[in-house]
């Protein structure tokens, strides 16, 4: 036998081993999308227009009550514990072990968001994981 043949035979094996990879459909890849603009849109929006202004700031230290201020107290109690971060890995890290559409929408939104507001650290660790996720193969059928 020449060494072209069984090259040949070797690669056809691993060819007929080998899993199909997980991904998602082209209508869940556009959703998926979609939220991961909608996520970044959001983390600009809150950061530039509503975190960063300071005269919001001044009027909201003054007891706002008005639903912006609620919703920078809000934003500033989440990613001050780095809850965006810690959201994105868990859920990137569960759509590793079991992919799910839903998992990736979950850590999509968490990441984009927290890598805009101030968690980058986690945030890119989990969207380094929801890239990795992409690499495994499709589960077998129990």
């Amino acid at each position: 036998m020449d060494s072209g043949s069984q090259s040949a035979e070797f690669y056809g094996r691993l060819r007929g081993m080998a899993r199909p990879l997980h991904r998602p459909s082209p209508r869940q890849a556009i959703c998926l999308a979609a939220i991961a603009i909608l996520a970044l849109g959001y983390g600009f929006s809150m950061r530039y227009a509503v975190v960063e202004q300071s005269a919001i700031g001044i009027a909201c230290g003054n007891d706002g009550t008005t639903w912006l201020c609620a919703s920078r107290r809000t934003v500033i109690a989440l990613f001050t514990p780095q809850v965006f971060g810690i959201a994105a890995l868990g859920a990137a890290l569960l759509n590793l072990v079991r992919p799910s559409v839903v998992l990736w929408a979950v850590a999509l939104f968490a990441s984009g968001a927290g890598i805009v507001l101030y968690n980058v650290a986690l945030s890119a660790l989990a969207v380094a994981l929801l890239i990795l996720s992409l690499a495994r193969p499709v589960p077998e059928a129990s």
